[in-house]
């Protein structure tokens, strides 16, 4: 996801750990940061998909005054019976390469790169075509932080029910 300017916040890092569950001190204590090899507070190995916060463009983030497909019970903003645009496709892969972790203090540029395509074809759903982005995370001196590879992939039709399914 491509973001012009994404600043790591304490806050923000604590608060990502928080949602996904994950109460390592090195998250949100700085006392303790301090005790160990990194020697400060890190964010969070999938952290920078939060970026998309901070993408104006993103298409699942909600937009005041939108009918938005939300992940409620109801489609939030949809009118009743109205279904939601489909892209046709699912996310099939996250990877990332760390080359430092981002700390409180750095302000990220996400830039994308285009990735390798490839199709394989499926019995019960022909051809299916994969598509990787890469997206390279720099902080506010140029530096590469992280690279996040996703693979997502369309079929050529709908997949066919089996009896019993």
């Amino acid at each position: 996801m491509a973001v012009d300017r994404f600043p790591v916040e304490a806050g923000h890092i604590m608060m990502f750990a928080r949602a996904i569950g994950d109460d390592n001190p090195i998250y949100h204590d700085e006392a303790h940061a301090r005790t160990t090899e990194v020697g400060h507070i890190i964010a969070p190995p999938t952290f920078v998909q939060s970026s998309a916060q901070f993408d104006p463009d993103y298409h699942l983030r909600p937009k005041p005054g939108q009918a938005w497909f939300g992940s409620g019970k109801r489609a939030t903003g949809l009118a009743p019976g109205e279904k939601p645009a489909s892209s046709g496709g699912l996310h099939a892969e996250q990877h990332y390469e760390y080359h430092r972790h981002p700390q409180p203090g750095d302000v990220l540029k996400g830039t994308r790169i285009p990735g390798k395509t490839w199709e394989k074809e499926s019995a019960r759903a022909g051809k299916l075509m994969f598509t990787e982005t890469i997206t390279e995370y720099r902080n506010q001196h140029g530096e590469l932080l992280v690279t996040a590879r996703s693979v997502g992939v369309r079929t050529e039709r709908p997949v066919e029910q089996k009896k019993g399914e």
